[in-house]
This record gives structure tokens, sequence and C-alpha cells, in this order.
């Protein structure tokens, strides 16, 4: 009986855009931790995760990693980290907390709505976007810019 040899299979963890995706959680944790007390450091460090959102995008399209654990960690740590920061938020201006949540709620139910509608079709990601497709959207997903407003 003649045994295949198995290939040993990659450990999609360690993928470049992966790991730039774990750089983003330290950076976010680290401008979480400086937020209270020392606004220049949790600024730059968020600034950073929000730049890096956009590398490993860019990474993961270049060196053909993109999976579906890369892209359920990047929009993780995009709610996440724009939650806690409107959580922050809400204590420095306690008379716009209702607003606050309004965003919050509207974030993370617009991106479940839109990765939801998306698997529905039968898309690769919630990213798919055709040429018919919503203008609004279609911005938000192609241009260059867009990464901006995440920050």
């Amino acid at each position: 009986m003649i045994r295949k040899k198995r290939m040993p299979e990659e450990n999609i963890f360690l993928f470049v855009p992966n790991l730039i995706g774990y750089g983003r959680i330290i950076l976010v944790l680290v401008s979480f931790y400086y937020m209270p007390f020392n606004p220049w450091m949790a600024g730059i460090t968020y600034l950073l995760s929000g730049f890096l959102d956009a590398f490993d995008g860019w990474s993961a399209r270049k060196l053909k990693q993109g999976t579906s654990f890369g892209a359920a960690l990047d929009m993780i740590t995009d709610r996440c980290s724009t939650t806690c920061l409107i959580m922050v938020l809400c204590v420095f201006y306690p008379s716009y907390a209702f607003l606050f949540q309004c965003v919050v709620a509207l974030d993370i139910s617009s991106h479940w709505l839109q990765m939801y509608s998306s698997l529905v079709q039968g898309d690769n990601s919630h990213k798919v976007t055709d040429l018919g497709a919503n203008p609004i959207l279609r911005l938000y997903y192609k241009r260059v810019w867009s990464f901006i407003h995440s920050l």
C-alpha cells in the first residue's frame, strides 16, 4: 500500500496580514491605556492602528493571504476599537452619551448587515461591491482615503 505524503498546512495565524492585525490589537490596547491621562500618546497609537488597518488589507491582497480569520480579526478589531474609543468619549462628554450610544449601535448593526447580506449573496467578502452598487458603499470600500474614516 502506497501512502501519500501529507503536505504541511500553512499556518494562517502567522500570515503577514494577521501579524499586522495582532499589532493593531496591541496598539489599540496601548491607546486605551493612555486615553484617560495622555491624549497625545493615545491619539498617536490609535492613528497608527488605523493606518495599519489599511495596510493589512493591502498586504492580504498583494501576498494572496486573505483568509476568513483575517477578515474576522480585522472587523472585530475595528468594532472593538471604535466602541472603546466611544466609551472614553462618554466619560469625557457625558451629556453626549446617548448620541455616542447611537453611533455604536449604528456602527455594529450596519457592519453586521453588510456582512450578512454579502454572505447571503454568496460573496467571499463583505467588501465586494459591483459597479452598480450603492455609491456610498463603493466610496467607503474602494477609495484609498476611506481608511481615515475608521480613525
